[in-house]
Order: structure tokens, then C-alpha cells, then sequence
């Protein structure tokens, strides 16, 4: 096709099983935010649990992405790109956004949930930079420095459970409304950019 570089076709041939397992990955991440939307709309609480569980199945093609490529034995730098960016979708700013809804929407509520989402684009362009450094001579990467993001499903997990409760815990400290649970998000965004954690990879 006129127009097109012989390096754009060489990109679209570059992409592996494992990558499509990567795209569903953030295509729930996109459309657990198109339910959060929904909700925010007709105030119709399946939507937001909808949005919720689609988290976690973002999480299995994660998990399966990997396992793919390594069964294949087809892992590249774009794979790992294109992982860290559907990450950032399902597990960071989807996450966010089902917060916000769920009524963590107070000012510092909102910079809680930035500070979240800021910490998990972090911790994965640190992964992608640092991921030679850190691996081994076979060149499996040997540990993660700070949690993974897709441990932000446990933050979202109990955030959903007060939601389902009907409290979030709300309070009042000098004069500055926020919730509680928001501080599930500000634990786990900081374990994420922490450089003295490290977790053995799988």
C-alpha cells in the first residue's frame, strides 16, 4: 500500500500470541472504564461491579501473556512495552476511575488516586529501563523492585467491599474531608515505587 514504510509492516509481523493475550489485557481495562461511565450515568450499581471484576480478568491475561511467551519463547522489547502500557490502562488508571465513582471524590481524595496512578506509570517505566540490569545470565529477570501494579487488585478489592457495605469511612482531619479506604491506594502506590522491596519473580 502506497505510503505505508516497510517499518510499519515489519511492526504489525513483530507482534506475538503472547501480545494479543496484552491487548485484551488493557481492552478490559478500557471497558471496565466505559462501565464506570455507565454507572456515573444511571447510578446502577451493576456496572461498577462490572467494572470491578474486570480487573482482575485483566489480571489473567497478564498472567497469561507471560506464560505464553515464554512457552513460545517469543519475548521482545515491544511485548514488553505494549504490556507496561495496557498495565498502566487495567491496572492503574481503571482502578482509579471505579475509586472516584465509587465516591473517594474529595479533593484529596482525587490527589490520593493521582498519586496512585503517578506511581504505578513509575514503577512500570522503571521496570522497562532497569529490566537487563535486573536479569540473570539466562536472562530472566530475577526479582521486581517494589510491588507489581497488578497488585492494586487488593486496594480495589476492599474498596469494593465498603462500597458493597455502604461505608468508605469517611473523615474529617483539620478541616480536610477524604476517606480511608483512599489510603489503600496511597499504601500501594508507594510499595510500587519502592526501591528496597524486592519480590522474586515467578
Amino acid at each position: 500500500m502506497r505510503g505505508q514504510s516497510p517499518t510499519h509492516f515489519s511492526m504489525i509481523r513483530s507482534l506475538h500470541l503472547a501480545d494479543l493475550f496484552t491487548i485484551v489485557n488493557g481492552f478490559c481495562g478500557v471497558a471496565a472504564l466505559f462501565q464506570v461511565m455507565t454507572f456515573i450515568a444511571t447510578q446502577e450499581r451493576r456496572h461498577l461491579y462490572v467494572a470491578a471484576l474486570l480487573v482482575p480478568l485483566a489480571g489473567f491475561f497478564d498472567l497469561m501473556d507471560g506464560r505464553v511467551a515464554r512457552w513460545r519463547h517469543k519475548a521482545s522489547p515491544m511485548g514488553r512495552e505494549l504490556d507496561s502500557l495496557a498495565d498502566v490502562i487495567s491496572f492503574g488508571v481503571a482502578p482509579a476511575g471505579i475509586a472516584f465513582a465509587t465516591g473517594l471524590d474529595s479533593w484529596l481524595d482525587q490527589v490520593i488516586l493521582m498519586y496512585f496512578v503517578g506511581c504505578g506509570l513509575s514503577r512500570l517505566a522503571r521496570y522497562n529501563v532497569t529490566a537487563e540490569a535486573l536479569a540473570s545470565e539466562t536472562g530472566k529477570i530475577r526479582y521486581f523492585e517494589g510491588t507489581p501494579i497488578p497488585t492494586s487488585i487488593i486496594p480495589l478489592a476492599l474498596l469494593m467491599w465498603g462500597f458493597y457495605r455502604g461505608t468508605l469511612f469517611p473523615v474529617r482531619w483539620l478541616g480536610v474531608d477524604f476517606h480511608l479506604v483512599a489510603l489503600l491506594f496511597l499504601l500501594s502506590g508507594s510499595l510500587m515505587i519502592s526501591k528496597t522491596l524486592r519480590i522474586p519473580k515467578p
